[in-house]
């Protein structure tokens, strides 16, 4: 079975905040990883780089999604890597009609699949595990579980019981 440690995932996202928070879940389960903000600077990484999986936006700027995976699928190697679409639009009139292109012409390879925004981490990364044959790690698992239930936690804190919380990290890191 394959090691997450030896593959490589880029990240193509606009948004910077959903761009590094997709790189940190990734990273949480060893996996390398590379990032871009729109197609074609992903192009570029692609071409360089040889990911071994493809983390996609559909709607962005420059260089779209789908017009990446039109030129991706030009190119018999760059066709093989497989990818996954992470959108926000799959069902809004700004991207229903490309999703439905992909995935009625068969253009991307890999899953077959796509997720909307917000992602739920956990099937991010089996999705990603299951299509690279890496081995699913309980471990894995927790983190990405642990660091959900602790960001929703600190979400619907209050900034008092943010800042005790704070006071109390660090006494216990002096002490």
């Amino acid at each position: 079975m394959e090691r997450a440690e030896d593959k490589t995932i880029l990240v193509v996202d606009d948004e910077p905040n959903i761009r590094d928070y997709l790189k940190m879940v990734l990273e949480d389960a060893r996996f390398n990883v590379l990032t871009a903000g729109d197609g074609a600077e992903a192009l570029e990484i692609i071409k360089k780089e040889r990911p071994d999986f493809i983390s996609l936006d559909l709607i962005m700027p420059k260089k779209s999604g789908h017009k990446l995976l039109h030129e991706l699928k030009r190119d018999k190697e760059l066709a093989r890597i497989p990818v996954l679409i992470v959108t926000a639009h799959a069902k809004t009139d700004l991207g229903k009609g490309d999703l439905q292109d992909i995935l009625d012409n068969r253009i991307m390879s890999g899953p077959g699949i796509y997720l909307e925004k917000p992602v739920n981490p956990l099937k991010y990364v089996q999705a990603i595990q299951r299509t690279l044959g890496v081995e699913e790690s309980g471990q894995t698992e927790d983190t990405i579980s642990l660091k959900e239930q602790l960001q929703q936690t600190i979400q619907g804190a209050s900034p008092e019981a943010l800042r005790k919380a704070l006071d109390a990290l660090g006494k216990a890191a002096k002490g």
